[in-house]
């Protein structure tokens, strides 16, 4: 796991407590051939968490359900932005939004991510390369990145982390959360 950008502490919204004792952070980087490359880092307790089991890397719906990271990358200025949910067990899916929560059903992804994920005494590591032709076209100087996770307990019970929570609710679709600002090199 080299190239470790800065990592930002994510933080579990309070209306649904996380196990206790873990952390989670995320950062990313830009690659030379204009794709992203996403790092989380979770600690603590992986014993009391639901991790899924190695899949296929293949598009897979409801991950969110289950452990797993998600980011959120606007267009520019504009209302529109792309969801990734990018599974320890190397599931993924990719969306297109045209505004909050209006999927772009004709939306297909050009491309896959690559998901890679390990796990050593108290961390997990997962990094997963959004090649350039699946992230959006956007400006290079307006767009935002959220990260974010869901993480389920052993007995079923999800947590929800992120940048910013911008609602009393966990909502990982509100611009507000979206904080980062992914200039392109």
């Amino acid at each position: 796991m080299s190239d470790l950008p800065a990592l930002h502490p994510l933080l579990p919204h309070a209306a649904l407590p996380a196990l206790a004792g873990l952390k989670l952070a995320a950062g990313f980087t830009w690659q030379t051939d204009g794709g992203l490359r996403l790092h989380y880092r979770l600690q603590g307790a992986l014993d009391g968490l639901r991790l899924p089991p190695p899949a296929r890397p293949e598009q897979t719906d409801g991950l969110w359900q289950h452990t797993c990271c998600e980011a959120f990358i606007t267009e520019g200025a504009g209302s529109a932005y792309h969801e990734f949910n990018l599974a320890p067990s190397g599931a993924w899916a990719a969306y297109r939004f045209t505004d909050y929560r209006q999927r772009d059903t004709a939306w297909q992804p050009a491309a896959a991510p690559h998901i890679s994920c390990r796990r050593d005494e108290d961390s997990l590591w997962l990094v997963a390369d959004l090649p350039a032709p699946l992230l959006p076209a956007a400006p290079a100087t307006a767009s935002r990145l959220g990260l974010t996770a869901v993480i389920e307990s052993r007995a079923g019970e999800r947590s929800y982390w992120a940048l910013q929570h911008a609602a009393p609710q966990a909502d990982f679709h509100l611009s507000a959360s979206f904080t980062l600002p992914l200039n392109r090199p």
